[in-house]
């Protein structure tokens, strides 16, 4: 592997972490959210990561030097189907017949778990950007 590939692998990592802290950071905006676009109350976002693909010819010249190509994408965007958080609330304009109001399936502590958790992925990457780079500088200082 060319450090020319690390550097990509690493890149890929801060992208799909990065995508990842924003669906967290809309997931908290719309805690509250009660009535969406959609009819109901919000759904909590989550990423599906997955390999990057690779051309016909990247993965051909990975095989032949038998080394794992590499990368990391956000596949797709998925909404959680858990239940709906349910609130007693009468007076509320989305309130059932029963006072009961429908509010979004997402938790908090969760979503902090998960941001701290995504953060330090991306900071893992950017040091492996980092570290990479430092060692393709040293090796251009060889004298």
């Amino acid at each position: 592997m060319g450090l020319d590939n690390a550097l990509a692998i690493s890149v890929s990592g801060v992208t799909a972490e990065r995508t990842h802290m924003e669906l967290i950071s809309s997931n908290i905006a719309n805690i509250s959210t009660t009535r969406s676009l959609s009819g109901g109350p919000y759904r909590r976002k989550e990423a599906v990561f997955s390999e990057k693909a690779l051309s016909f010819d990247q993965e051909l010249s990975a095989a032949e030097r038998k080394m794992q190509s590499g990368g990391v994408e956000v596949q797709d965007v998925v909404e959680d189907k858990s239940a709906f958080n349910k609130v007693y609330n009468p007076s509320h304009p989305d309130a059932d017949a029963q006072g009961f109001v429908k509010t979004p399936n997402v938790d908090m502590s969760k979503e902090m778990v998960d941001m701290v958790y995504a953060s330090k992925l991306y900071e893992a990457n950017i040091t492996t950007y980092n570290a990479t780079k430092k060692m393709m500088q040293d090796t251009l200082q060889i004298q």
